[in-house]
């Protein structure tokens, strides 16, 4: 009988917005399911302080973001990300590359080896995977917010058809919601010429519960910005990326 060869853990670290509980349980939740191939994973989070998914508050957690870094890198995880998406791209297009420059310089300044992502950078990078020109999304947050991130994405050149925002300011209430709600809202996006559905343009809004059943009901690929992230840490670990009932962007079938 043959034997599968566990390799030693692999370090994830995830810089947290301090009332997020979402990532620190999906993102472990597709890694374990990666295990099959013999590579197994420890997590790590560091915290910044946020209440409420308001501009504001989003500009003060940023600020927090760098100390996060050289913690994680003290603690040398393989390879770590920002958890929340709407702090970095309220900021203006293309403004994860400025986060991921700098977090690159805390972690070399500390003697650190580990890969940086963002997740505002790994949706548009789990889409450009999955070759997304027009997409529809569901988000969270306010209107103003949601705005934000659909100029975005046009900016990465993935145009956004239609969107839903739920509105809700307070993050913990964000995390409570049940992902069996978006099987239904989905059907409120108009999904005409749409190839990609983002399932939650959100690390706090969860949905890993039903992304394969909203792809299956859908018949187009669909991911998630948890997905995404998953996706781009197993390729910056030069890792098989594929997840099984993970979605589009950890599909065998849809592998770039």
């Amino acid at each position: 009988m043959t034997q599968t060869r566990i390799q030693s853990p692999l370090r994830i670290g995830q810089i947290v917005p301090s009332s997020n509980t979402t990532m620190e349980t999906e993102i472990p939740a597709m890694l374990r399911r990666h295990a099959r191939h013999g590579q197994s994973f420890t997590f790590h989070s560091s915290r910044m302080r946020m209440h409420r998914v308001t501009p504001e508050e989003l500009v003060a957690m940023n600020k927090e973001g760098l100390r996060c870094a050289a913690e994680l890198s003290d603690a040398r995880v393989d390879v770590m990300s920002t958890a929340c998406l709407v702090a970095i791209m309220a900021q203006g297009p293309g403004y994860h590359r400025e986060v991921e420059r700098d977090l690159a310089e805390v972690v070399a300044a500390n003697g650190a080896s580990s890969r940086v992502m963002t997740s505002a950078g790994a949706l548009v990078y789990g889409l450009q995977k999955l070759g997304a020109k027009k997409v529809a999304l569901l988000a969270p947050y306010m209107k103003s917010l949601t705005a934000k991130v659909v100029g975005y994405l046009e900016a990465e050149g993935i145009a956004v058809h239609d969107h839903r925002s739920f509105e809700i300011p307070d993050n913990l209430e964000v995390g409570r919601i049940d992902p069996r709600r978006l099987i239904e809202d989905v059907k409120s996006l108009d999904l005409t010429g749409v190839d990609t559905v983002v399932l939650s343009a959100c690390v706090q809004m969860p949905s890993l519960a039903a992304l394969d059943i909203v792809e299956q009901a859908l018949g187009l690929p669909v991911t998630s910005t948890a997905a995404c992230t998953a996706r781009q840490m197993l390729d910056l670990l030069e890792l098989d990326p594929h997840v099984p009932g993970c979605g589009a962007v950890l599909s065998p079938r849809r592998l770039v």
